[in-house]
């Protein structure tokens, strides 16, 4: 079973950094593609970054590259999005999701955690 549970949001001001968590309480985690999502204030949900199996490959959306970074921990089955640099367009809730499949960019994914909410106030 595969349960995905989000922290880290918050309210920062522009310039800021935040760190993001999702903990995944499969046992599995290490199979699993993961990924960062994000919808902000009456928007549609979008791909922010991804990493694969081993955490060898990354992807972002052109929106945060250079700024964000997606890194994992297998051993605390533990995926992370470090924010830095932040700005008011960043505010959204932030979604983490899995999947089995290792392609990291086509596809939907299979697990979603809750969510967690970031501001990023101007």
């Amino acid at each position: 079973q595969v349960q995905l549970v989000e922290s880290g949001g918050g309210l920062v001001q522009a310039g800021d950094s935040l760190r993001l968590s999702c903990e995944d309480s499969g046992p599995t985690f290490s199979d699993h593609t993961m990924a960062w999502f994000r919808q902000a204030p009456g928007k549609g949900r979008e791909f922010v970054g991804g990493i694969s199996w081993g955490g060898g490959h990354t992807y972002y959306a052109d929106s945060v590259k250079g700024r964000f970074t997606v890194s994992r921990d297998n051993a605390k089955n533990t995926v992370y999005l470090q924010m830095n640099s932040l700005k008011p367009e960043d505010t959204a809730v932030y979604y983490c999701a899995a999947k089995k499949s290792p392609v990291v960019l086509i596809g939907s994914y299979d697990y979603w955690g809750q969510g967690t909410r970031v501001t990023v106030s101007s």
